[in-house]
């Protein structure tokens, strides 16, 4: 039996028609979610995927309360978050309403200022995360 030949698949020939419906049942999630997919909106997926982003953030900027240290933080991380996040909502905010791209743009800008504030030195103008897309954050 090859390493990638699943054991029921070993039981009956290829050619058996219970293989075949095996097979069809196993792709059968892969097109039910591929069809949920195709019927949510681009505008959706967009604030989905920003929302997101905007939670890691805000947990490793640090603006979560963790039980034994009182928060958790890793701005090496969360500045990957933020400048990916502003890319993302820079990139889409023309091809989404301004009533959709406006809180996110609130949203980035509000992590960005949590950041600042939780650096111990600033960055230099144009340095922070996500001001290469955003512009300076102030």
């Amino acid at each position: 039996m090859h390493e990638n030949t699943h054991p029921e698949d070993a039981a009956q020939p290829a050619d058996h028609p219970d293989h075949d419906a095996a097979r069809e049942h196993a792709q059968a999630p892969a097109e039910e979610a591929l069809r949920d997919i195709s019927e949510v909106a681009a505008v959706e997926i967009i604030t989905s995927a920003c929302v997101h982003l905007m939670s890691a953030a805000a947990v490793k900027v640090g603006l979560a309360e963790d039980e034994e240290s009182g928060r958790y933080q890793d701005l090496a991380e969360a500045r990957k978050l933020i400048t990916a996040l502003a890319g993302l909502v820079t990139a889409a905010a023309p091809e989404i309403s301004n009533e959709h791209a406006l809180p996110l743009r609130d949203g980035l800008r509000s992590l960005q200022l949590a950041f600042a504030e939780a650096l111990p030195f600033p960055d230099a103008p144009g340095e922070a995360p996500g001001e290469k897309y955003t512009g300076r954050v102030s």
